[in-house]
């Protein structure tokens, strides 16, 4: 139950984030901008919680349902919750990067810059995001999934 709970923060923070950045990158003014990526704040400690709780959890339910140590599920599930936590670390650091860059523009005119549209629309920096938003959903997969088992 802990470990399902854990999955749901994990994600619902993940999906609220993945939106209020969107919802940034479409906005108009550098304020809306800065408004929106500061928003990405608070779905920050339901990810951590999420992040940690899957876990412990998913370790303990390891342990617990006597699952040996050659599941391949498992191992791929523990590579894909590294890569996610990497991958969600960088995409937010550009995120943060475009929020301070926009909160400056707002307070001088609130006023785009070709900086912060090239910031906003970065293919790389929001690969990251997203590319960790896809490696959640394999570890999904692979915990309903179970192949070998």
């Amino acid at each position: 139950m802990f470990h399902i709970t854990a999955a749901f923060l994990l994600v619902g923070g993940s999906v609220s984030a993945g939106i209020l950045n969107v919802l940034a990158i479409r906005a108009q003014r550098p304020s809306e901008t800065a408004y929106l990526l500061g928003l990405v704040r608070v779905t920050l400690p339901f990810i951590y919680i999420g992040v940690l709780g899957t876990l412990v959890f998913g370790l303990w339910l390891w342990h617990e349902l006597h699952f040996g140590f050659g599941e391949l599920w498992i191992w791929l599930s523990l590579v894909l919750w590294v890569a996610t936590n990497a991958l969600g670390g960088i995409g937010g650091r550009h995120q943060e990067r475009s929020r301070a860059l926009a909160q400056e523009l707002a307070a001088a005119g609130d006023a785009s810059t070709p900086e912060l549209q090239a910031l906003l629309h970065d293919r790389k920096g929001n690969a990251m995001s997203w590319l960790a938003g896809a490696a959640t959903i394999g570890i999904l997969v692979l915990m309903f999934w179970k192949p070998g088992s």
